[in-house]
């Protein structure tokens, strides 16, 4: 049963959630560029990768693609290990 005007809820959620994650990216951004530390902006770059994840699960979710789930997960194991690999640098007395 459809209603005139009827409001589609996925759509406004898609599109309010889509809203704060940008918002949440450009937060992220300006702590990469302004991180008083090198620590910060690693903890900066791990939300980012966190969010772009958010964003294509948003995205399969709203075009029904279920093949950017895939990529989501491949995103996810990337930013996971781009982490480890740069906090180990760190860790063993690389540029701070």
């Amino acid at each position: 049963m459809s209603f005139e005007g009827e409001i589609n809820v996925l759509g406004v959620g898609l599109a309010v959630g889509g809203g704060l994650y940008l918002i949440s990216i450009a937060i992220a951004m300006v702590r990469i560029v302004r991180g008083p530390s090198s620590f910060d902006r690693v903890v900066a770059f791990d939300l980012l990768s966190g969010l772009t994840l958010g964003i294509m699960v948003l995205l399969g979710l709203g075009f029904g693609q279920p093949v950017l789930l895939d990529a989501a997960l491949a995103i996810a194991v990337a930013g996971f290990l781009g982490t480890v690999a740069f906090a180990r640098y760190l860790e063993r007395g690389g540029s701070r």
